[in-house]
């Protein structure tokens, strides 16, 4: 499967508002005083933050970084840390929203965050990016999929963007052949969720099949798809593309099964989690498929070691959300020795450093191997196909 590239954004319909793209080097001079200013002299450690939900909705995704942060730093640290010297690591619950996200970067700032993991979720992400690119803060965010959410060249991402979801996800539908007739039911209230929709219904055009249906939801109208089924079922759909997240893609299985439909599933990264719904049953999910970057059934060493100390470390099998930020504290590190970072420098001159520095580095990790970056912000790497078989997650 090709590469995702963020040139794939020109394919954005007009349901994406993507913001203009606004280089570091054209901050306003206030702000880059500002970040020359912030220096930790009598810093000896590495100040590492992250923001995500760990309580709310979406504290699955939110709880799985923060632990895999944790995991990645104390292996760092116990292995030398970064150019010699130790990291300190804070993380802030920002519920999934934008406002508390700017509350818990703040307190950040104030506990001496030189560098951000964060945050998880799209819209939050927005919200903070906008402060990070203020104080020429270097950002890395493990799953953020938003193009908004890294829009400034002090921001980069570990996972795929919406847009390339929607196309790749068009891609794989047609030229394997899995359907006649999709029906789509996302999330018009959502970023993530219009977003990819919006570049998949474009690919489709190019593609064997047809979109019969699509039919949205809202956040306040969550809980019941039977009008989206019906819809479906009555178009001959035989698959329903699913750019949502696990929770409300489990009640729509339940429901299209309740009506006695049962076509092909098909979603992205925010399947992931699905079988760990409570009282869902798996069997709704068999043959399902979604795009992922990370699987812990994998069997290669790394995948093996990771799944194995996450469940010692936290008693439970991590998702892509975790793979993709154990993956981002290496980056962090392997960028910030490639720059010979030292604690003591300001919070812009580090970012600087390490933006640059990044685009020089191939990092193999959980996520994918050979991984690169340039200054737009977006991860060159090889997505996977994932398929749920005996209610297990399987590489196809």
């Amino acid at each position: 499967m090709k590469n995702f590239k963020k040139a794939a954004s020109i394919l954005l319909a007009s349901a994406m508002v993507v913001s203009s793209f606004t280089a570091c080097g054209s901050k306003s001079e206030g702000s880059a005083d500002k970040g020359s200013s912030e220096t930790s002299a009598s810093a000896d450690t590495f100040k590492i933050g992250g923001i995500g939900p760990v309580t709310g909705g979406a504290a699955a995704y939110g709880t799985a970084v923060k632990n895999a942060i944790q995991l990645a730093v104390d292996e760092i640290n116990a292995d030398g840390g970064i150019n010699g010297k130790q990291i300190e690591y804070k993380f802030e619950d920002d519920e999934h929203n934008a406002e508390k996200s700017v509350n818990a970067y703040n307190n950040l700032k104030d506990w001496g965050m030189q560098m951000l993991v964060g945050t998880v979720t799209s819209t939050p992400c927005t919200a903070v990016v906008e402060k990070t690119h203020e104080d020429n803060m270097f950002q890395l965010t493990p799953s953020a999929t938003a193009m908004e959410s890294i829009q400034y060249d002090n921001a980069f991402r570990m996972c795929f963007s919406d847009p390339n979801q929607g196309i790749e996800s068009a891609k794989y539908i047609g030229e394997n052949a899995l359907a006649e007739k999709v029906a789509v039911i996302y999330d018009s209230s959502d970023v993530y969720s219009s977003g990819i929709y919006s570049t998949f219904a474009a690919e489709a055009e190019n593609q064997s099949f047809e979109v019969v249906s699509a039919e949205a939801f809202t956040a306040d109208s969550n809980t019941d798809f039977t009008v989206q089924l019906q819809k479906a079922k009555d178009a001959g759909a035989d698959m329903v593309f699913m750019p949502i997240y696990y929770q409300q893609a489990a009640l729509i299985m339940t429901q299209a099964d309740k009506m006695g439909y049962k076509p092909a599933f098909f979603s992205c990264d925010g399947l992931d989690g699905l079988l760990g719904v409570e009282n869902f049953d798996a069997s709704l999910a068999e043959g399902a498929k979604f795009l992922s970057p990370f699987t812990p059934d994998a069997t290669d060493d790394k995948t093996v070691k990771f799944v194995t100390d996450f469940k010692e470390k936290f008693g439970e099998t991590p998702n892509q959300f975790a793979a993709d930020a154990y993956d981002c504290v290496y980056v962090v590190k392997a960028a910030a020795e490639k720059a010979g970072l030292t604690p003591d420098m300001s919070v812009s001159d580090m970012c600087d450093a390490m933006k640059a520095a990044i685009q020089e580095i191939s990092f193999d990790g959980l996520t994918g191997t050979g991984i690169s970056w340039i200054a737009d912000g977006e991860p060159s790497k090889a997505p996977i196909v994932i398929q749920i078989e005996n209610g297990a997650y399987k590489i196809i």
